[in-house]
């Protein structure tokens, strides 16, 4: 039987893989595993009921799948205090912010309406690792706990859980953002409330698109996976930025003054070279996945920061910025930890700091943007093959060096075996598209040759 959870927490077609009685074993698991910690036990021992934060993006799904979850909670002894729709960095946040013992955020990020996932947050509102994971999964078929009278959990409204978010927000930046134009696309998502308060509150001339959600719309046509209306929207009312976060608003992406996508790489390039000059960025080290562009790094060398690389997936972004103790570190899609104010992604906050960083300097985005030569990266999927044999494979491994000599310091290779389907991806940078494209096919060739299934 394959791995219940994900990459990140449990996905799936609503109601069909993700069902309600699911939802429903999946919170009781939960509350049987993460309320056997030590500040569990402090608030049993003082006569009082382990507590969880539950929140959820707009789509429709998200609403019985809330009830499942807040059922089986409460089910389970734990008392519910329930966000509605805000954030996932939020839910984080309000977690940690009141002590929580854990939290639930309902949302299947950047997919389409249909689908739905359950995360989960410890206490602290920290990922869960794997082996935790793991545990609830395999608490799924036990009898769960099933206390009766005052034992049974309460469920209540978080009335002031947006109100304490944009707090928090506020009071992270290093100035405010007079005299800077921003359009907001959110994504018919989660930050369609807080995301446009927040710009406005911290001094942005602020326009909205991408903010009514009806439940279905998440992520249609809009957000950090399509740029192109927020590009036309900056144009047509002559703003100086873009800000695009994805459905549950842990991303952003943006868009200068002329309409040209800034990703997660030039986002990361900007706020490390502002950290470093105000002594913030610890020991002068970013984290960045594999996948970040070869530009990146060489913008880093020259101004002095190191970067620590790691496997794809914010978990592991996250993982190292924990065991180094450092401060930012992302991915090149718009997801971008700064471990003083978050404990996960945070599109809004990211937003925030790149907008500050305009209006600290005077300068534009496009101005910003160019500490970072963004170099052409291709990336072939090559299906139906052995993936498992990928590093294995002699041949493969002669066509990669002999490739990345061909490049030498203008561009790299990576070949990366997929986790979840029998695919191996290549991707190659070089200083121009064209020699991108042909190295890139080239190994791809190699790839279907050696491994084809």
């Amino acid at each position: 039987m394959p791995r219940l959870f994900g990459t990140d927490g449990v996905r799936g077609l609503a109601n069909r893989e993700l069902t309600a009685d699911l939802a429903l074993g999946l919170a009781q698991a939960a509350a049987a595993v993460l309320t056997q910690g030590r500040h569990a036990e402090e608030r049993r021992s003082a006569g009082r009921r382990p507590v969880a934060v539950v929140a959820r993006d707009p789509r429709v799904s998200g609403e019985f799948l809330t009830a499942a979850v807040s059922a089986g909670l409460a089910s389970s002894g734990v008392d519910v205090l329930d966000a509605g729709v805000i954030p996932t960095p939020a839910t984080a946040f309000l977690i940690n912010d009141i002590r929580a013992d854990f939290g639930v955020m309902i949302s299947a990020s950047h997919n389409p309406a249909p689908d739905n996932g359950i995360k989960f947050f410890s206490f602290g509102g920290t990922k869960l690792p794997d082996e935790v994971e793991n545990r609830i999964e395999s608490y799924l078929g036990r009898q769960k706990l099933a206390p009766t009278g005052g034992g049974v959990g309460r469920i209540r409204r978080f009335a002031d859980a947006e109100d304490r978010y944009v707090v928090h927000l506020l009071g992270t930046l290093p100035n405010r953002l007079d005299g800077i134009h921003v359009v907001l696309d959110c994504a018919h998502g989660a930050a369609s409330g807080v995301s446009p308060e927040v710009f406005t509150d911290a001094g942005a001339k602020v326009t909205v698109i991408g903010a009514d959600p009806d439940g279905m719309n998440i992520n249609d046509g809009v957000g950090s996976t399509h740029l192109d209306l927020l590009a036309q929207a900056v144009l047509e009312h002559g703003a100086d930025v873009g800000i695009a976060h994805d459905g549950d608003a842990d991303r952003c992406l943006a868009v200068d003054a002329a309409g040209n996508v800034v990703d997660g790489d030039q986002i990361m390039a900007i706020l490390a070279i502002a950290m470093k000059g105000r002594g913030e960025l610890t020991d002068d080290t970013l984290v960045a996945t594999v996948m970040s562009n070869l530009g990146l790094r060489k913008a880093m060398e020259e101004n002095g920061i190191r970067v620590v690389q790691t496997k794809v997936g914010d978990r592991y972004v996250l993982e190292a910025l924990n065991d180094e103790k450092l401060a930012l570190g992302g991915e090149q899609s718009g997801h971008v930890i700064m471990t003083e104010f978050a404990t996960t992604g945070d599109g809004v906050l990211t937003g925030l700091h790149l907008v500050a960083e305009m209006a600290r300097t005077g300068k534009s985005l496009a101005e910003l943007a160019t500490v970072m030569t963004v170099y052409p990266q291709v990336l072939v999927n090559v299906r139906g093959v052995d993936h498992h044999a990928l590093d294995s494979d002699d041949v493969i491994a002669a066509a990669v060096s002999s490739a990345q000599e061909a490049l030498g310091d203008t561009g790299r290779v990576l070949l990366r075996p997929s986790g979840t389907e029998p695919m191996v991806r290549v991707m190659v940078e070089a200083a121009d598209q064209a020699t991108a494209e042909t190295f890139a096919e080239s190994l791809a060739g190699v790839v279907r040759e050696r491994l084809a299934l």
